[in-house]
């Protein structure tokens, strides 16, 4: 097997499974856990929040760290086969500082920083924002994805008659 198409597919591999295992666990957590929660007392509540949030902030990191690093490496790979493609390098720019707002507040919401004390306090809120972004990230991805290179209608070494 070449080994290039190997990276190819471990990359894309990489960067699916963190978006399938961050995005899931953010729609699971909004819509599964928090409702859940809102049951327990609010001493019990702070309790789970202090054994889960460390937890959940380690596959934060290491799913933005992934990202980056699968998604700049996609990038260049894809970047050659789109040359002059304005409506592909839009959308992928789009999803980038799409998926730089999402990096931002879930860091924020993981973190311990005061000066994101009112980000946390609208958690729920902040989630199911995450949740869409996400979701529209994934869909301009599956767009790029199929739409695949622009490919001219006509060669450009063949004549076209007038």
């Amino acid at each position: 097997m070449d080994s290039q198409l190997l990276i190819d597919a471990l990359s894309r591999f990489v960067h699916v499974a963190t978006a399938i295992t961050l995005v899931g666990g953010t729609v699971f957590m909004r819509f599964v856990l928090k409702p859940a929660a809102d049951q327990l007392t609010p001493e019990t509540h702070d309790q789970l929040r202090s054994f889960l949030l460390p937890r959940w902030k380690r596959f934060i990191h290491a799913g933005i760290g992934l990202f980056l690093l699968s998604g700049f490496y996609n990038y260049m790979r894809l970047m050659p086969a789109h040359k002059g493609d304005s409506l592909w390098h839009a959308l992928v720019g789009t999803k980038i500082l799409l998926a730089f707002a999402v990096f931002f507040l879930a860091s924020a919401l993981v973190g311990k920083s005061s000066a994101f004390e009112g980000l946390r306090k609208k958690r729920p809120m902040w989630l199911a924002v995450i949740v869409v972004l996400a979701f529209i990230i994934v869909g301009i991805s599956s767009f790029v994805k199929v739409r695949g290179p622009k490919v001219p209608l006509v060669p450009a070494n063949i004549a076209v008659p007038e």
